[in-house]
């Protein structure tokens, strides 16, 4: 037996399970804001916000969830926190249909720098979202998630037999040739399929006509749910750690967080693993657009030119998840910054600014950590080392609100499974929940 986890993780296992994409991660912060009250909001429509009251607005995989300050957010700045939803995986291409040597197959396209290797020989599920024409032809174009937990797709390995160099070469994959997931047997091969075995599938999970499908944004999952894991329940085993951990961390912290002087907001942003260069990305003009309406048009003591007053008083935790450092590759870490599972939150550092943490902040988060009586972590990259990024210095220079980049220590970051800390959960969002009920933060010198 082993002990009894903290409802903090237990609920992240949950959370993680019900964000196959980041649309349907989307669906479920939706679901938890709107079950805590929060209002949701079009940006094509004038808002009325009221102090004290929570709202939302959506972007496909992008959220943005905040509280409304007792003060005008001039006076009172925001206490704001980001991550991402999207992760590292396989995704459908538009043509998907493939069918060679007695298989239908599904052409896919790699979505950020996964490790391939950890996509073979799985039980995997497929999900996403379809557009479909409205019936008849008449109408509005509709959009539906989609999710298929079966195990329908596999891309098997290449026995050792037949590549006995493996051990000598190591695993070599191309991403065009050896990636393409087995469907199913074709069962009438040189036979022409006007429809194809993917529309086909589709039409039948959703109950529709084939010829309503036009398109889809679709990824393969894996089936297998998030678990404990470790002799005594001390890890969490699952998809997605990296980064949605860090959603689910930022917007427990909201919910719990009393209202405050300042607004307080959560920014889950998409394509954070491509570079953020989109529509609904860090990089995009989203958080600035909702900032502006809060300070200047919209929010409580709203006044035109408020907004640089307004991030002048603000900051920002930017959370994506950590290296911890990995028990048999010690040496691919910096010797003196070695953080661990379940030994607390990760502040990251990098001087070239691959990370947005400076003195300031760095400063600002380990007090928070002291006074809310949790330990905490500094991680370096090795000197000789490429170092990673995230959205921390992307959204820092868009908006110009101080940050700080954390997250959580993992291990096997970007496989199809990852290993976290059960400890850690908890600790995040009890920091995280400090700093937004924080009354004032200092301003630069």
């Amino acid at each position: 037996m082993t002990p009894e986890s903290h409802p903090t993780t237990l609920d992240l296992l949950d959370f993680i399970h019900q964000g196959p994409t980041p649309e349907h991660c989307v669906a479920e912060v939706r679901r938890r804001l709107e079950a805590a009250g929060f209002a949701g909001l079009r940006e094509g429509e004038r808002w009325a916000l009221t102090p004290g009251q929570g709202y939302f607005v959506a972007r496909h995989g992008t959220i943005l969830a905040f509280r409304v300050g007792r003060e005008p957010a001039a006076a009172a700045g925001l206490r704001m926190l980001g991550a991402h939803t999207d992760s590292p995986n396989l995704r459908i291409k538009p043509l998907a249909d493939v069918r060679t040597q007695g298989y239908c197959q599904l052409g896919v396209e790699a979505y950020g720098g996964l490790l391939e290797y950890t996509w073979l020989d799985r039980d995997l599920g497929l999900a996403g979202r379809v557009m479909l024409r409205a019936e008849a032809g008449a109408g509005p174009i509709e959009s539906r998630l989609v999710r298929i937990d079966r195990p329908i797709l596999r891309i098997p390995s290449l026995a050792i037999h037949l590549q006995r160099e493996l051990r000598e070469t190591g695993l070599k994959l191309n991403r065009q040739l050896h990636l393409a997931p087995i469907l199913g047997i074709d069962a009438e091969p040189g036979v022409d399929d006007p429809v194809g075995a993917l529309r086909r599938l589709l039409a039948g999970v959703m109950d529709v006509d084939p010829a309503r499908i036009l398109t889809w944004d679709l990824s393969l999952m894996d089936t297998a749910r998030p678990a404990l894991g470790g002799r005594q329940g001390e890890l969490v085993c699952s998809p997605r750690l990296d980064n949605q951990a860090m959603c689910h961390a930022s917007l427990s912290a909201l919910l719990r967080a009393a209202p405050g002087a300042a607004t307080q907001m959560i920014c889950l942003y998409d394509h954070e693993e491509v570079g953020s260069g989109s529509a609904t990305g860090a990089d995009s003009s989203m958080v600035e657009e909702v900032l502006r309406r809060l300070a200047e048009h919209e929010g409580p003591g709203a006044e035109a030119g408020a907004l640089p007053r307004a991030v002048a008083r603000s900051a920002k935790i930017s959370a994506d998840m950590a290296h911890a450092v990995h028990p048999n590759f010690a040496d691919k870490h910096e010797p003196r910054h070695l953080p661990l599972l379940n030994r607390g939150p990760v502040i990251k550092v990098n001087a070239q600014q691959r990370y947005a943490t400076t003195a300031e902040t760095a400063a600002l988060f380990e007090a928070l950590c002291q006074d809310a009586g949790v330990p905490y972590q500094k991680f370096v990259n090795r000197t000789d080392l490429a170092c990673g990024s995230t959205i921390g210095p992307l959204s820092a220079a868009r908006l110009g609100v101080r940050t700080v980049d954390v997250g959580n220590p993992m291990l096997a970051m970007h496989s199809i499974r990852e290993t976290a800390g059960a400890e850690d959960p908890e600790r995040m969002v009890a920091v995280m929940r400090r700093f937004l009920e924080l009354e004032a933060v200092p301003e630069s010198p």
